[in-house]
Formats: structure tokens, sequence, C-alpha cells
């Protein structure tokens, strides 16, 4: 295993709004705007291209959005998948996978190469008992149940040719793999990966480059981390911030990345959740959309 890098890239802050808990950032390459969530506002905010925030308040803690072939947003919200309406704020239930059990909310989410919303969740409980869930759910809104027993679904991103699943449990530690096809979904049992050191952070939201490795960020660790395909840890790339959530990549050539953060203490100091963005000289890969 080669050694790992340590990189410090220049990053620009691209709010001012300062958020509890930034995730779920969605660069649209059709218009240049970039979607994400503030999970305990709860609000869904788009950046646009114009330089404009909007905001959408939504009645429960939002886990998640993606984008939709139409012009709606899927937003993944406690009582279930909604579809929201940018241009009038109207959201309708598509379905709700998780059906109200206790101590459980979905969290992090993604549109995979199949046109599926693929939506895990979070176990509430204190301490956590492994009720995490994975699901699958179709553009008809029916879904489906892919994985159990985990803590903290997250970190879901498909390979650049379709045929590998990456996924991660925060809670639990690691990132793991499966084997992905199209028409079926996942057609293997899951394959470690990776188990995450504290200097590689908590794993949390993913994005993929063009190159197939897989970009994680690591709560507590202040870094972003690129794993190549094998699942060594190649790069981390620090930011200045405690507690990135989740990258992304935008901006016309796919080559800015976006980091959300969350507000924690650092070292005695409290700071904001916020967004962060810089470049690597490395492309990533367009985001899948609802078949919707």
């Amino acid at each position: 295993m080669s050694k790992t890098k340590i990189i410090t890239p220049q990053v620009r802050r691209v709010i001012d709004l300062p958020l509890r808990v930034g995730e779920s950032p969605t660069w649209d390459d059709r218009t240049g705007d970039l979607w994400f969530v503030d999970i305990l506002a709860p609000a869904a905010l788009c950046l646009r291209a114009n330089g404009r925030l909007d905001r959408f308040d939504m009645p429960f803690k939002i886990g998640c959005l993606a984008l939709c072939e139409g012009d709606d947003i899927a937003v993944a919200l406690e009582n279930g998948v909604h579809l929201l309406n940018p241009k009038t704020g109207a959201m309708k239930l598509l379905c709700n996978p998780d059906g109200g059990r206790p101590d459980s909310r979905l969290n992090d989410g993604k549109i995979g190469p199949d046109g599926c919303f693929w939506v895990g969740t979070r176990d509430e409980a204190v301490p956590q008992t492994g009720n995490g869930r994975l699901y699958r759910v179709m553009p008809d809104g029916s879904f489906s149940t892919i994985a159990n027993s985990l803590l903290t679904s997250n970190g879901l991103a498909w390979s650049p040719d379709g045929r590998t699943m990456y996924h991660s449990d925060s809670s639990g530690l690691f990132a793991q793999i499966f084997d992905f096809d199209l028409a079926l979904g996942v057609t293997s049992a899951p394959r470690r990966l990776h188990d995450f050191t504290p200097e590689e952070g908590r794993p949390d939201g993913a994005a993929m480059d063009a190159d197939g490795f897989y970009w994680i960020a690591g709560v507590l660790s202040g870094g972003v981390n690129r794993l190549s395909p094998e699942g060594d840890v190649v790069e981390i790339y620090k930011i200045p911030a405690k507690s990135p959530t989740m990258p992304c990549f935008g901006g016309p050539n796919l080559d800015t990345i976006y980091v959300t953060t969350l507000s924690t203490d650092n070292n005695g100091t409290f700071e904001n959740g916020t967004i962060f963005a810089f470049e690597t000289g490395m492309r990533g890969t367009p985001v899948h959309r609802f078949a919707i």
C-alpha cells in the first residue's frame, strides 16, 4: 500500500449562510445550480448560477435530495420521499419506505445509474441498535430493502462504468462495495472496502471521480479521503473545518469539488457549517437523475 498524501488545497467559502448540518451537495449540470440540505434547519437550499440562494423549508428533518429527469427535486424527509416543485415550493409524497419506524430517519441517498433513488436510514437510538437500512426506491414509488443491520447508512456512489456501488456505515467506520447491474440493482453480497482510522475520520457522504476513485468525507478529521478502487486511501484533502460531511463535483467541467460541513466545536472554537470549494485538476462524473 502506498503512503497517503496529505494535501491542503486552496479553498474558498461559497455561501455566507451558516448551516447546522450541511449535507447532500448536488450539482445540476443543466442549470449550473448547486443544491444542498441543512438536515436540522430543516431545509433544502439551492445556490443558483446567478448567485441567488433559494430556501425551501421542510416540515421534518431532511436527509438528502436528488435531481429528477423532470423539474422536480426528490427530497428524503423523516416521513418519506417527496417530490418538491422548485417553482412553487409544493411537495407531493411519493412513498415512505421507512414506514415511521421508531428511532429511525432517512439519511444519505443518491440516484443510481438505474434511475432509482437509493436512500438509507440512520439509527437514532441511543445507544444505536443496528436498525439502519438501505432502500431502493423505484420511480413509481415502490421500494425494496437492500441492506439491514446498519448503524448509519451513508457514502453512496457508483463507479464510472456503473458496475460497482459504493456505500459506507458512518457509525460502523467502514466502506463497502456491491456488484451492480443497471436492470437488477445490487447483485452481490457486500465486500469490505476500507476500515477508517481516526485520522481518516468517520466516513460520511461521498462522490466518484472520472478515474474511478471514491471521495468520502471524514467527519472530525478535517479532510476528504480519496480512495482507490482497491480501497487504499491515496490522498487526504484537508479543509479549514473539522467536520466535512460530503463532497460533490461541479462547475462547467465537473472539476470543482464542493464540500458541505456541519457546525461543531473545533478545539474550543465553535464553527458553523458551510460549503467550501476547491480544484485539484481532477474531474467528477455527472450525477444520475431520478427517472421521474
